[in-house]
């Protein structure tokens, strides 16, 4: 089961409106123009040579990229740091408050899909989950949002009653079955009782674990084997602890059982206590397909988590030593995959889910994504617009300083359109 089923949204259907892309950057530094219907990309072509049978927008000055995908946020607890005074809320009005603004928040960075842990049982029982979903609903048309439900113990006596709240929550309209397993007095069989729900309800299966006991991942990596539609695991921190050699051979288990990891180079979630980064070229130099997401998000595990995509990319780049064009891919490429999406390509046929930021390569664009347009299903759904102004502009003049905004060409008030 994919993460998104598609959802046209409210008082109109998917083929409603065309959109033509003039004049976008791809990164192989051609200029063409895209045109967009019916949720899917009809038709690439060089600059000027297609018409527009819709709306248009100019994409001069802007990289035009597959859109990013969110695939670990915690939407229940996003944006709670202010009561970190104090228990979280977990109202449902103020869950379904939260999860909404995050959410909106990541789709303006350009995150066209998300998928977001929301912990179930205990005195909150399945409240969460229902403001979750109701949620999702209510961003229809701007983004796709799937659910994982997180039980907190799965084994023994007191995991029955986690165990049926599980079953319950998928019944509801969980997407995908996940969980702590390091958490659970019996982390194997926490991970035996997901895994045979998510088989039951043909479910994605997505794990909190730090990755720190090899023994551990190499049972949990003959578990999954072979499961589809798929299992991933994260942050997986622990594993740039152990041993050079134990780590390798944790990573060719993990590449042949399939099982995918999602980093977290933003800062670390509520899910797993300890912090640090997956060893990224270590698992990806195994084959294991490694994709990025924000964790949490401006919560008490990171009170200044952001929710961008492109900044998890550029950290990777930065500090994690992957070159800008992979570091972009664990963003978009691979945490789709990771996600059951369909991939994503500037190309005919394709998925309209894309991201112009305004920028001519890559590297700029990882280093100073101020200005962005989102579009999801063949439409425009957030701009982003920054613009940088200098109180004596004639020293940029008399040196010959690029401007921040369009060559050429002025706001309405005479002002640079836009920065970078």
């Amino acid at each position: 089961m994919p993460d998104s089923q598609p959802q046209p949204s409210h008082g109109a259907t998917a083929n409603a409106t065309a959109l033509l892309l003039r004049g976008a950057r791809l990164t192989d530094g051609r200029v063409v123009d895209v045109r967009l219907s019916g949720g899917r990309i009809e038709a690439v072509g060089t600059a000027d040579s297609l018409t527009a049978a819709g709306s248009c927008v100019d994409l001069d000055g802007h990289l035009l990229l597959p859109a990013p995908a969110e695939p670990h946020a915690h939407s229940d607890t996003a944006l709670s740091a202010v009561a970190s005074d104090g228990p979280v809320s977990y109202d449902p009005d103020d869950v379904q408050r939260r999860a909404t603004e995050a959410a909106l928040l990541q789709v303006g960075h350009g995150a066209t899909a998300l998928r977001t842990h929301v912990r179930i049982g205990a005195a909150q029982g399945l409240a969460p989950m229902e403001a979750v979903l109701q949620a999702r609903r209510s961003l229809r048309g701007l983004g796709d949002l799937t659910v994982v439900a997180v039980p907190r113990l799965l084994t023994g006596v007191a995991g029955a009653e986690g165990l049926a709240m599980l079953r319950d929550a998928v019944k509801m309209g969980a997407g995908v079955v996940g969980g702590c397993p390091d958490a659970d007095p019996d982390p194997t069989g926490y991970v035996e009782a997901v895994l045979t729900v998510a088989a039951e309800h043909g479910c994605c299966v997505d794990l909190h674990t730090d990755g720190g006991d090899p023994a551990r991942l190499a049972r949990l990596a003959v578990m999954a084997g072979g499961l589809r539609p798929g299992v991933s695991i994260g942050p997986c921190a622990g594993l740039s602890r152990l041993p050079a050699d134990a780590a390798g051979r944790a990573a060719d288990q993990l590449a042949a059982a399939g099982v995918a990891v999602v980093s977290l180079p933003q800062g670390g979630c509520g899910g797993v206590e300890q912090r640090g980064v997956a060893p990224v070229r270590l698992l990806r130099a195994a084959g294991v397909r490694v994709a990025a997401g924000s964790g949490a998000v401006r919560d008490v595990a990171n009170p200044v988590g952001r929710g961008d995509p492109l900044e998890a990319a550029y950290l990777l780049a930065s500090q994690g030593g992957l070159r800008a064009t992979e570091a972009y891919e664990t963003v978009s490429t691979a945490a789709r995959e990771a996600m059951g999406l369909p991939e994503v390509r500037v190309e005919a046929g394709f998925p309209a889910e894309l991201l112009a930021v305004r920028g001519e390569r890559l590297e700029g664009v990882l280093s100073l994504a101020y200005s962005r347009i989102v579009i999801h299903r063949g439409r425009v759904v957030a701009r982003t617009n920054a613009v940088r102004e200098y109180c004596d502009s004639a020293v940029a003049v008399a040196l010959d300083l690029p401007r921040q905004g369009r060559q050429g060409r002025e706001g309405r008030e005479g002002r640079p359109e836009s920065a970078p």
